[in-house]
C-alpha cells in the first residue's frame, strides 16, 4: 500500500506492532542515540520509535526502516524484488518488438502508467505550509534536531531530502546531505565533491548567482528512500517516488523561493546557500562508515522559512557501527537497483549483495552468468565505472548455481575453494568515497577484485589448489622477541574456508614487516590462504565485525601483501592488514578517526532509566563492546602506545 502522509506509515506500523511510542521525556542530546543504538544492532532491526515528549512539539521518529518488513512497508511492497521485478515487467513493454498494432495498443495501459508516476505541480498551498515562520521567528531550535555522538560537531538533520536545481537546465535533484546546526538560521550543507549537489553549486558559484535550497522532512516514507538512491544524474528521484507508489508526488511552490516540494510533507527548511560567502568548519559526525568522518570546509545554508503540516512528525536517523538503520536502506537499492544494473550495464549479473559489515561502498558481492575467460575482470571494470559503483572497494565476482552471494559462509568457502591468490586478485585504483578514511589521499585510493568463479581452462596455471579442511590449528607461542600477535582464530577451517584471523598488539614499536614475515614463516599457518590482522580488541571470532572493521581500515594495494607457497604445490596467500595506521608504524599522514561510541555517562543513565520508558526487555548497549578500540576521548583516535 502507498502511504500519502508520513502518519499514515506511523499508524501501520504500530498496528503491525512495529513501534514502541515513548511517552517519558527522552533528550535529543546522545539520549535518543544510545535507546535507539540498542534497538538497530537487535535481531532483524528492533523495532521503530516515536518520541512523544522530547522538549519539542515535534515526535521523533526514528529507525523506522529499519527492518526488512518495515522497508518493504515503507515501499509498499511485499518483498524488495518485487518492485525490480515491476521495473523488469515495464522495460521489457517498452522494448519488445511491436509486429501488429494489437501489439502497439496494448502498450497504452504502461504508458498511462509511466505518465501517472511523474511529479505535479499544484496551485496554492499544500499541508506541508499550514504553519509558516518567517523573518524572526524562523528558529531551527523549534526542531527536535539530534546531537548523535559524542564527538559530533554538534546537532545534525539526519534524515533531510535536500532540493537544488541546476541552473541552466532547471533538473531537479533531490539527495541527502547531513545538516549541521551552526546557529538557529544557518547550518552546514554536507555536499560530497562527488554528488549532484556539489556540481549545482559550483555552476552557481560560476554564475555568481546565490543558490535556492528546500529541505524536505517527512512526508510518505518512498519519499525519504528515493532520495538516498544511486539513480543516474537528471533522473528525478520524485519520478522513482511516483513508480513506487503508483500515484503521482504532489508539489507546490515554497513560499520563500521558486522550488518545488511535496504538498504532504511534514516540515519543510527552505533558504538559499551564498557561493560567494566563506565556507564553514562543519563536523566531525558519527558516521555510517562506524567511524568519525573528520571536520572539514562546507557550504552555508540560510534558512529563511520554516513550514509544516499540523501534527507534523519529525523524521531522524542514527548511523554508525553496523548494523543500523541504513543498511535495510542500503538492501533496498541493492534489490531494486539489480534489474537495472543487468538490463542496461552488466548483462551477466544474476544476483549481487552489499553486505552490511561492508557499509555500502567497501564489499560487494556479485554472481555471474560466466561464459568466457577473463569475465570476472570485466565485469569489476564495468561496476566500478558505474554511479556510486566507483566508490567499491573490495569487490568479490563469483558464478554456478551454488553461488548464493547473499550466505556469507557459503562464500567464503567459494573463495577459499577458486581462488589462488597470487593469480585470481588483482587491483585498480580510482575514486573513494569522501568518508573512506584508510586511502593516503583524499577521496582517492586502491581497489581490490576477487575472481572467485570456476576457471576455465585457458584461465588455469596449472594444478588446481585445493582448500585445507580439519581441526582448527593449534598454535605454539612466538619467540618472546616477537610479542605482538595477541591473539588468533583459525576455526573457520573446519568450515572449508582458508581464513586465519590475527589480533596484535600495535604499539609504537610495531613493525609490519617483521610481523609478516614471523607470520608466513609459521608452519602451522601455511595452510591459509588469506590472514587478516586487526587491531587489539576486535572479538576475532564475530566475522562481521571483522569484516567491518578490516575493510575499512585497508587501502588494499597498499595493505594487502601476496606472498609464495611457504611448501611446494601450497598455496600462495596474502596477508591484508586491517590494523589502524598511524604515523610512527605506517607513515600515515592523514588524521585517523575512532570508532564511533556512546560516552559511558549516557550508557548508565539509559541504563537507569530503561524500565521506567517502557522499552520492553532490557538491551545492553552495544557501545560497550566497542570501546577498547577508542584512542582518545575524540574524534581523532590519539597515537598511543
Amino acid at each position: 500500500m502507498a502511504f500519502k502522509e508520513l502518519t499514515e506509515f506511523v499508524d501501520q506500523l504500530d498496528r503491525e506492532g512495529e513501534l514502541i511510542r515513548v511517552k517519558e521525556k527522552v533528550s535529543i542530546d546522545m539520549e535518543i542515540t544510545e535507546i535507539v543504538d540498542r534497538f538497530s544492532k537487535s535481531d532483524r532491526g528492533g523495532k521503530a520509535l516515536l518520541f512523544e515528549n522530547n522538549g519539542t512539539e515535534f515526535p521523533v521518529l526514528i529507525n523506522a526502516m529499519g527492518s526488512t518488513k518495515r522497508i518493504s512497508m515503507a515501499l509498499g511492497c511485499f518483498t524488495l524484488d518485487q518492485v525490480g521485478e515491476r521495473i523488469h515487467q515495464v522495460f521489457s513493454e517498452l522494448t519488445s518488438p511491436k509486429l501488429s498494432w494489437f501489439d502497439k495498443f496494448k502498450m497504452i495501459p504502461t504508458l498511462k502508467g509511466i505518465a501517472s508516476w511523474m511529479p505535479q505541480r499544484s496551485k496554492g498551498r499544500g499541508k506541508c505550509q499550514e504553519v509558516v515562520l518567517k523573518g524572526e521567528d524562523v528558529d531551527l531550535s523549534k526542531l527536535p534536531i539530534l546531537r548523535c555522538w559524542p564527538a559530533d560537531g554538534g546537532p545534525f538533520i539526519t534524515l533531510p531530502c535536500v532540493i537544488t536545481e541546476d541552473p541552466d537546465t532547471k533538473i531537479r535533484n533531490v539527495g541527502m546531505y547531513r545538516m549541521q546546526v551552526l546557529d538557529n538560521k544557518t547550518t552546514g550543507m554536507h555536499w560530497h565533491k562527488h554528488k549532484t549537489g556539489a556540481r549545482h553549486y559550483n555552476r552557481h558559484k560560476e554564475l555568481g548567482t546565490k543558490m535556492p535550497v528546500s529541505v524536505v522532512l517527512g512526508g510518505d516514507p518512498s519519499l525519504i528512500f528515493s532520495a538516498t538512491a544511486p539513480l543516474p544524474d537528471n533522473i528525478d528521484e520524485y519520478l522513482l517516488a511516483g513508480f513506487l507508489r503508483d500515484e503521482a508526488v504532489e508539489l507546490v511552490k515554497c513560499v520563500t523561493n521558486d522550488l518545488y516540494v511535496p504538498a504532504n510533507a511534514d516540515i519543510i527548511i527552505e533558504g538559499y546557500v551564498d557561493p560567494e560567502e566563506e565556507l564553514v568548519w562543519e563536523g566531525p559526525f558519527g558516521d555510517h562508515t562506524g567511524f568519525y568522518s573528520l571536520a572539514d570546509w562546507y557550504p552555508k545554508f540560510h534558512v529563511t522559512c520554516i513550514t509544516y503540516k499540523n501534527r507534523a512528525i519529525y523524521p531522524a536517523t542514527i548511523v554508525g557501527i553496523p548494523p543500523m538503520e541504513d543498511a535495510y536502506i542500503q538492501r533496498a537499492s541493492e534489490r531494486i537497483f539489480l534489474t537495472p544494473m543487468k538490463l542496461v550495464m552488466v548483462p551477466e549479473i544474476v544476483d549481487m549483495d552489499l553486505p552490511p559489515a561492508g557499509v555500502a561502498h567497501n564489499i560487494t558481492i556479485a554472481q555471474i552468468d560466466k561464459t568466457f575467460a577473463g569475465q570476472a575482470h570485466k565485469v569489476a571494470y564495468s561496476m566500478w565505472g558505474a554511479g556510486q559503483m566507483m566508490f567499491n572497494k573490495i569487490l568479490v565476482v563469483t558464478n554456478g548455481e551454488k553461488s548464493n552471494v547473499h550466505s556469507y559462509r557459503r562464500v567464503a568457502r567459494i573463495i577459499s575453494k577458486n581462488v589462488d591468490v597470487a593469480r585470481d586478485i588483482f587491483f585498480s585504483r580510482g575514486p573513494m568515497d569522501v568518508l573512506d578514511h584508510s586511502s593516503d589521499a583524499f577521496a582517492f585510493g586502491s581497489k581490490m577484485g576477487i575472481d572467485a568463479t570456476v576457471k576455465l581452462p585457458e584461465e588455469k596455471s596449472g594444478a588446481e589448489e585445493e582448500v585445507v579442511e580439519g581441526k582448527p590449528i593449534h598454535f605454539v607461542a612466538p619467540n618472546s622477541h616477537l610479542n605482538y600477535i595477541d591473539s588468533f582464530d583459525g576455526s573457520l577451517w573446519e568450515e572449508g574456508i582458508s581464513v586465519l584471523i590475527i589480533a596484535v598488539n600495535k604499539n609504537q614499536h610495531f613493525d609490519i614487516k617483521e610481523v609478516s614475515k614471523y607470520i608466513i614463516d609459521e608452519k602451522a599457518f601455511a595452510p591459509a590462504k588469506f590472514i587478516i590482522l586487526v587491531d587489539k580488541g576486535v572479538e576475532i571470532t564475530d566475522y562481521d565485525f571483522v569484516s567491518w572493521y578490516s575493510s575499512g581500515n585497508i587501502d588494499p594495494i597498499r595493505d594487502c601483501k601476496i606472498y609464495d607457497p611457504l611448501f611446494p604445490n601450497g598455496p600462495s596467500r596474502i596477508i591484508i592488514d586491517g590494523t589502524r595506521k598511524t604515523v610512527a608504524n605506517d607513515g600515515f599522514k592523514r588524521l585517523w578517526p575512532n570508532p564511533v561510541v556512546s560516552d559511558d555517562e549516557m550508557i548508565k543513565q539509559v541504563d537507569t532509566r530503561w524500565d521506567n520508558l517502557e522499552l520492553g526487555s532490557f538491551i545492553s548497549s552495544p557501545s560497550k563492546r566497542y570501546k577498547s578500540l577508542q584512542r582518545g576521548t575524540g574524534a581523532i583516535a590519539e597515537d598511543i602506545e
